[in-house]
């Protein structure tokens, strides 16, 4: 049977103090991390914010090939 969340804290308050700490970790470290639909929105939302201002003329584009000699320039 399932708990309720009543249940389900009464229990994990009944867990030691380091045992609480690890779980809070994971709990918090699971907040942090989008799910891979959330994600793949999040990228989509920002490729069509970054076409918008090329577009738009708020930025310009840079040929890769350019980018890679910049960074090898700037490492060597």
């Amino acid at each position: 049977m399932a708990m309720n969340d009543g249940q389900l804290d009464a229990e994990i308050m009944k867990l030691d103090l380091g045992a609480r700490a690890r779980l809070a970790e994971k709990l918090i470290l699971s907040l942090d991390v989008p799910s891979d639909e959330e994600n793949l929105r999040l990228w989509v939302v920002e490729a069509e914010r970054r076409l918008r201002d090329v577009r738009e003329g708020h930025a310009t584009e840079i040929a890769a090939e350019e980018i890679f000699r910049r960074a090898r320039q700037a490492i060597s």
